[in-house]
């Protein structure tokens, strides 16, 4: 692996990051026709940013990109613009912009993205925390096509991935809603089996602060067309048929999950909970909307919360 080439610019402007960045591509042979989007990561602050850029640089080795890291700093500070290029093999399979802003920048995210990205290239924002309400309407997100949220770190998880609907647009999506992929292929699969019963009601039950849960449960509801139940209490999925009960349980911190099933032994499966790169890693997959995650949203309406 190449080593990485980090190359540190305070107090500076757009145009002399761009030529600076033109001059490391020439000088490392980083070719940018290669690249299938610009990822825009929009953090809080500057220590938050490296636990992005990290699960950014893991699923660029996938989806090669470029990845321009907007820090948001003191908002009331002089207005000021420092800068960091990361070339090479911290990189990943991409080239890295730190943008860290402070001032009045702030409020132009914006034009301070768009010198940097790439022409021809479809545009993801990704905000790790510190979503906006209205991602479509933010200004970041009007440049993109795809709008990446993440409901497990706001203060109200729940309340947040509840609301997540009022401000749906086509191209939105959560990291929430990821996280459960896995758990949905071993429902879907525990269903295709004999006997072919209608399920009568669902209970879903896990941590209140578990947003992926919420949008499981909606998920069902919408599916399903039956009474589903959100509980607190141990990580579990319980489907309840007229002759048979299938439950899909798990310990919170396990990587190991139970399939139980009326009259037959019990089933271990690997369900290890998902990280936030390999999340990211699937939702940079697809650039269309995603119609089931909007279903599922719709269909947290219908979840009775015990």
């Amino acid at each position: 692996m190449a080593a990485t080439v980090i190359v540190d610019m305070p107090a500076t402007n757009t145009r002399d990051v761009a030529k600076r960045l033109v001059q490391l591509a020439e000088a490392n042979g980083v070719i940018t026709t290669g690249r299938v989007l610009t990822l825009v990561v929009c953090t809080l602050d500057s220590s938050e940013a490296e636990d992005a850029i990290d699960a950014a640089n893991d699923a660029s080795r996938e989806h090669p990109c470029r990845v321009i890291v907007l820090a948001r700093g003191d908002r009331f500070a002089e207005t000021k613009l420092d800068a960091q290029i990361r070339v090479g093999g911290d990189a990943g399979a991409s080239e890295v912009i730190v943008l860290r802003l402070q001032g009045e920048l702030i409020s132009h995210e914006n034009s301070v993205v768009i010198p940097f990205l790439l022409p021809d290239a479809p545009v993801v924002a990704w905000w790790p925390r510190g979503a906006p309400e209205y991602p479509a309407k933010d200004s970041v997100g009007r440049l993109a096509i795809r709008r990446i949220t993440d409901a497990t770190f706001a203060s109200d998880p729940q309340k947040t991935i509840r609301k997540r609907m009022t401000s749906y647009a086509p191209g939105n999506t959560d990291l929430a809603w990821s996280r459960i992929t896995y758990w949905r292929a071993l429902l879907a699969a525990a269903l295709d089996v004999p006997p072919y019963e209608p399920v009568e009601s669902v209970t879903v039950s896990g941590l209140r602060e578990e947003p992926a849960l919420d949008v499981l449960a909606g998920w069902l509801a919408a599916r399903l067309n039956c009474p589903v139940h959100r509980r607190t209490g141990e990580l579990k999925v319980e489907l309840h048929r007229p002759t048979v009960s299938i439950a899909i349980s798990r310990p919170q911190t396990g990587r190991t999950a139970t399939l139980s099933r009326t009259g037959e032994p019990d089933q271990r499966f690997a369900l290890a909970r998902r990280e936030t790169k390999d999340c990211l890693a699937e939702e940079l997959r697809r650039l269309d909307a995603d119609e089931v995650y909007a279903e599922a949203l719709a269909g947290i309406e219908r979840v009775v919360y015990e």
